[in-house]
């Protein structure tokens, strides 16, 4: 029985997604919708709201507690499907990781005012210093626990809250706050809700471990209901202060710092750089959460044999070391050679696809599903139908580059996941591939 009850899943659901997403995707969200960014973030939430319900759902239906491949495999029995789902979330929590690292070095570097020591980038440094230091850390087992991430997650709100509120209250008192309304019709803020999906991932987390919750089932119920919509609304409140202090066109230059400039003007230099300290310590924790969580699920892949055996080394009965390495190693690459816009478009599409997969299996299953309220999870198919091609086509749009780079980097993911699991079926069926001489 586990010992961490429902606060602590709150916390670290609400921590796994404000941590990361409100200083990372945050500001290329607003930079695209502009001042009707509130309604990305508000239709980015309701589809993730309409997932995360079609997950609590299936985890009641089935007998094995896991996340998407566990489903998979228990209702679907087909283990190329589960694999290759787990292999596009895995790739996806790699973005994920790179994308808080790249924000986090981005803070650092504007906190610092230096983008460059004797000629070395300081971004790409600290970035890979970053992974490296937290590799370092769950390699000797150190990794976040529930009831520290209750403390972690109440200062990481409490600023936002506070810079949100207060952001809202000082727009409008100075009559500048502003609600989009006459762009709220365009096309632009469903593109920006479609890149906005990493921020709205981190419940997931939750499903991956579920035997150290007390009543896991419960528990992570009321847990993904509660911290689904909180996080929403902080986002809405922050994209309100935001695009109503700062000029887009501040936004759209840094959007990765663009807190730390919107909070200048109310909380002065002191709150700017609390939001900075903030920014600086949810990422990181973003970080180590996601590394430890990623490498959570990747031993369970392993375990059904969903990833090569190999990497399941250098274990006495924990978390394997080759796993960790591998993870850090791969989210670092990404972080130094990938563009902000590139990290966030690749792991969005990895989780609109899972999380639209997941919602069409809660509806698949409906008839066996109790209670089933069968046009949420209807939602989260069209709305993740909806996203996928809309944010390919913005990206083909703004950024072709970034977008052959995210089609070169899927062919690749989704190759090596053909191989693998379609490799055995063919070294059978051909003879000479298994030394058969006969």
């Amino acid at each position: 029985m586990g010992e961490l009850k429902l606060k602590e899943a709150i916390a670290m659901a609400l921590g796994g997604m404000i941590g990361g997403g409100i200083y990372s995707a945050f500001g290329i969200v607003v930079a695209i919708a502009g001042k009707a960014a509130w309604v990305a973030f508000l239709v980015a939430g309701s589809v993730a709201m309409c997932a995360g319900y079609s997950y609590v759902k299936l985890n009641e239906l089935t007998e094995h507690r896991g996340g998407a491949p566990t489903y998979l495999e228990d209702i679907v029995d087909q283990s190329t499907i589960a694999g290759m789902t787990g292999w596009t979330l895995l790739f996806g929590y790699i973005g994920s990781m790179a994308l808080y690292a790249y924000a986090f070095a981005s803070f650092f570097s504007e906190l610092i005012g230096r983008l460059h020591f004797m000629g070395i980038p300081v971004p790409n440094t600290v970035s890979v210093l970053l992974i490296a230091a937290f590799v370092g850390l769950n390699l000797v087992g150190v990794s976040e626990t529930g009831k520290a991430e209750d403390v972690l997650t109440f200062f990481k709100v409490a600023v936002i809250g506070i810079f949100g509120v207060w952001g809202v209250w000082y727009a409008f008192s100075g009559e500048m706050l502003t609600f989009g309304f006459s762009e709220v019709t365009g096309v632009s803020p469903l593109m920006a809700a479609a890149m906005s999906f990493v921020a709205f991932q981190g419940w997931q987390l939750l499903m991956y471990d579920q035997s150290q919750f007390e009543d896991p089932v419960e528990t992570i119920r009321k847990a993904i209901y509660v911290s689904i919509p909180a996080a929403t609304v902080l986002y809405i409140l922050v994209a309100f202060t935001t695009v109503s202090v700062l000029e887009l066109s501040v936004i759209a230059v840094s959007p990765e710092v663009s807190l730390l400039y919107a909070a200048l003007p109310f909380m002065g230099r002191i709150g700017a750089f609390i939001i900075g300290l903030s920014a600086l310590f949810s990422t990181a924790s973003a970080v180590n959460a996601t590394l430890f969580s990623g490498a959570q699920f990747s031993r369970d892949l392993i375990n059904r044999g969903l990833l090569p055996d190999r990497f399941n080394t250098g274990t006495d009965g924990g978390i394997p070391s080759t796993l960790v390495v591998v993870l850090g190693a791969l989210s670092a690459a990404f972080a130094v050679y990938g563009s902000l816009s590139s990290i966030t478009s690749f792991s969005s599409l990895a989780f609109i696809a899972v999380f639209g997969g997941m919602s069409y299996l809660a509806f698949r299953e409906r008839s066996e599903i109790d209670d089933l309220v069968v046009p949420i999870p209807v939602i989260g198919v069209l709305g993740s139908a909806l996203f996928f091609p809309l944010l390919l086509y913005d990206l083909y749009i703004r950024n072709p580059g970034t977008l052959y780079l995210v089609i070169l980097i899927s062919v690749f993911v989704v190759g090596m996941e053909l191989v693998y699991f379609k490799g055995e079926p063919i070294k059978d069926a051909i003879p000479d591939l298994r030394g058969d001489d006969s």
